[in-house]
């Protein structure tokens, strides 16, 4: 049985269309996702909606709709942009979902049979936007009203009586459970180095996991009292598990979890690396492997949100420039993990310089000098018979990315991917095809050639994870009989075209764009 790797997003919270921030997460994922299928390993990939909640309610009276009308039209516009972005999720949950709202349910009995819960009457700050409950010394004042002290908006006194799950007894358990990084690993460091300065500098509150039914109507109903509905965020991070069967199918749940990544972004760092691994502990469950808190996309030094109206629309920049090309800036441009600055003319830049000029322009040269000098046909025998630094790197490319995607450092994979890419530009150069043809030399021209064929061959399937359909015209265009996802990372090595081949020249792959600014 080949080995397996699960790997989810957070939910998205419907109230809204998704933006530029929902899209690098999912194309973060997607890239790691088909990396490890290309690895061999067997592949869970997760993603979905969270769809209960104070807002969700709100949104939806704005909108004239009732919520399970409004969520399922809400919903429908993700699944719409991961099918546009060529995201190859192999699950999508839905927080309304039977099977969600089960497993949810058996959550909170088998936390009751434990111990872990109690009830309390609670008095303290609530904030609406971002769904989080606030003691009194740590919310913030400002211009004489409190406010959240993530968001900065103002927030709601509450007095009520709800459910609670016992967390302050496991303050000391986590702290060491994130300092040996045996079980669960957060990353990066910075991320790491953040939850321990939470947890060693703040006293662990226990968690308020419902919300009175007749504040809220809208959530998942409490199975312990009808008088309540499950806490958003509780709900939420349940999904995680429910998507493999908790409370439903113990063979399924065995075979899947504990989950491999959790792919965040860093402002939901607490809830991912604080309450879940708490909420896990108190299920007895494993923790996850890995959970990666991302940075955000920021415009002129500031984060883009829907509250600022500064977002980037995925389907209009990708409808300008192509998918592809949209998916390569975000994982190239800023190192995963670190902020980003997002600027259509850092994006036209990267992909006239890296798309255009360097791997475009070398399949392009690559299929005109095969067809000028060799009718199409790339020579049999030629690229067997190449040696040199170009063949070294080429079949040293992927020991390198291995190392790198487990790290999800996409950034430095594909700088390691344009380096070979480089390497083959400069190779053309030195080579002088054209001088070796007026020459008669014409062996070292066809092993230069078959070389070049053999690159972009490795290329193609390196690039796959990244910008799938950029890399499947590539194949098609080099005349690979086989379908990329077909080749095994193993089998990924020189020696493809040994037998030669028929090229299939098509259309540039990536054309230069001009900047519409003026």
């Amino acid at each position: 049985m080949p080995e397996k790797y699960y790997l989810t997003t957070p939910l998205y919270y419907v109230n809204a269309k998704p933006h530029i921030g929902h899209s690098y997460t999912n194309i973060a994922a997607d890239a790691l996702a088909r990396f490890m299928r290309l690895s061999g390993k067997e592949v869970l990939f997760l993603t979905g909606t969270d769809e209960h909640g104070q807002k969700i309610d709100k949104a939806a009276q704005t909108a004239g709709l009732a919520p399970q009308e409004f969520v399922d039209k809400m919903s429908l516009t993700f699944k719409e942009l991961w099918k546009k972005l060529n995201i190859s999720h192999d699950d999508f949950i839905r927080t309304t979902e039977p099977r969600h709202m089960k497993a949810v349910g058996a959550v909170w009995k088998e936390l009751e049979k434990r111990g872990r819960l109690y009830r309390a009457a609670y008095s303290g700050w609530y904030c609406t936007p971002d769904e989080t409950f606030w003691t009194e010394g740590q919310v913030a004042r400002e211009d004489g009203r409190e406010r959240c002290p993530e968001c900065k908006r103002p927030v709601e006194r509450l007095e009520e009586e709800n459910y609670f799950l016992k967390m302050s007894d496991k303050r000391e358990w986590l702290i060491r459970a994130v300092r040996e990084a045996k079980e669960m690993v957060i990353l990066p460091e910075t991320r790491r180095n953040e939850v321990l300065g939470f947890l060693e500098n703040n006293e662990l509150q226990d968690l308020c996991v419902s919300r009175p039914k007749n504040r809220l109507g809208w959530g998942i109903p409490c199975p312990l009292s009808d008088a309540h509905v499950t806490y958003v965020w509780f709900d939420a991070l349940i999904n995680y598990i429910s998507a493999v069967g908790y409370g439903a199918d113990a063979k399924k749940q065995k075979k899947w979890w504990p989950a491999d990544a959790h792919i965040i972004g860093k402002d939901i760092l607490r809830h991912h690396a604080v309450y879940w691994p708490i909420l896990l502990n108190a299920l007895g469950l494993e923790l996850p492997r890995m959970i990666f808190a991302h940075g955000w996309w920021v415009e002129g030094g500031q984060k883009m949100s829907k509250s600022r109206g500064n977002v980037i629309d995925p389907l209009e920049i990708s409808a300008r420039f192509g998918v592809d090309a949209y998916r390569y800036f975000l994982l190239r441009e800023a190192s995963f993990g670190q902020d980003g600055t997002f600027s259509e003319e850092a994006f036209i830049l990267r992909y006239n310089t890296d798309l255009a000029n360097d791997l475009g322009n070398l399949l392009q040269r690559t299929l005109t000098m095969c067809e000028k000098y060799f009718g199409g046909e790339i020579p049999p025998g030629a690229s067997s018979a190449f040696r040199g630094e170009l063949r070294d790197r080429a079949d040293g490319l992927l020991p390198k990315l291995e190392g790198l995607m487990r790290r999800l450092a996409f950034s430095d994979a594909l700088a390691e991917i344009w380096a070979l890419v480089n390497q083959a530009n400069r190779f053309i150069e030195s080579q002088a095809p054209w001088k070796l043809s007026k020459e008669g030399k014409a062996g070292e021209l066809a092993q230069t050639i078959a070389a070049l064929f053999e690159v972009l061959k490795i290329v193609a399937q390196a690039l796959y994870p990244f910008m799938p359909s950029a890399s499947e015209n590539i194949g098609a265009q080099l005349g690979m009989k086989d379908p990329i996802t077909r080749i095994p990372f193993e089998n990924n090595l020189w020696g493809y075209f040994k037998n030669g081949g028929t090229a299939q020249k098509g259309l540039p792959l990536f054309p230069r764009i001009e900047s519409e600014k003026k």
